[in-house]
């Protein structure tokens, strides 16, 4: 590429449901990709198609619920795949699980995942993705029908389908988590996910016997009657994308409509839980 670009590196507080909230509303815009960073993404933008409003009409920037903070960077010539590299190192999980880019040499890990995220989250390297796929890895899905909702990248639909669930059902209100999910379950020749770009809306009808919603409280506290709804009975539900200060909210909701707890896993203070219909 030879256009200039223009590099808009956010800092956000919270991080995970704030960037969420802005990538979507920025994805709205020509920005052309996002790549996480510690304290938020970076966002960029081809020089000649940004406006000096093209942030102004932008709803989260202005909410009292995010400090949102960012600077602008000129950068000549970018080249998507260095960016990648110097930013999407591979990933071991559990020494079971390794996570690369398509530029990254093959390990002999048992679930080799290719993942390339462009606009998308859900590398394996931000804490609840790690934790969901910790719960995968130890839990029997053979054979079960499995839903990822909120799918992002579709990584944790690519390790049910390596470790034998199937049918999967991959969904993502996001057209690029959409359309990254389409591409990485074709990149690691899966053949039983099918993705769908919608909401909890699209559960109408659907029965499941695990779903995986890495997502964030609020999205799961509002749509935990659908989930319970289409999950059988002895079903397993994996949930994260919280907090350890969440659980009180996310456990009551489960328990009430009649979800069994199982297991939690916690990293830096992200939680990731496990939950069984019994009846």
């Amino acid at each position: 590429m030879s256009n200039i670009y223009l590099g808009y590196h956010f800092t956000i507080e919270p991080k995970e449901l704030g960037s969420e909230i802005l990538i979507a509303e920025l994805g709205e815009k020509p920005f052309e990709s996002f790549i996480e960073t510690e304290t938020g993404f970076s966002a960029y933008i081809q020089k000649d198609l940004c406006t000096e409003n093209v942030l102004e009409d932008i709803y989260i920037l202005g909410s009292d619920e995010f400090k949102i903070s960012y600077v602008i960077e000129e950068i000549d010539q970018v080249n998507w795949n260095e960016e990648w590299e110097k930013n999407f190192e591979p990933i071991d999980v559990d020494g079971k699980c390794h996570v690369r880019a398509p530029f990254h040499k093959k390990t002999e890990a048992e679930f080799d995942i290719i993942i390339e995220p462009k606009m998308s989250f859900g590398t394996g390297h931000h804490e609840t993705t790690h934790m969901m796929i910790q719960h995968l890895l130890e839990t029997n899905v053979e054979g079960l029908k499995t839903l990822d909702m909120g799918c992002g990248t579709a990584i944790l639909a690519i390790l049910a389908e390596m470790k034998g669930a199937k049918p999967i059902d991959a969904i993502d209100i996001d057209n690029w988590c959409y359309l990254n999910s389409i591409e990485n379950a074709e990149r690691n020749n899966c053949s039983e996910i099918t993705v769908y770009e919608g909401d909890a809306d699209l559960l109408k009808d659907k029965n499941y016997d695990l779903i995986i919603a890495n997502i964030n409280r609020n999205i799961l506290l509002n749509d935990m009657q659908s989930y319970v709804n289409c999950l059988n009975i002895n079903g397993t539900l994996l949930l994260s994308g919280f907090y350890n200060e969440d659980i009180p909210f996310i456990d009551a909701s489960c328990t009430e409509k009649g979800l069994t707890y199982v297991k939690k896993f916690e990293r830096n203070n992200w939680v990731s839980l496990k939950y069984i219909k019994n009846n």
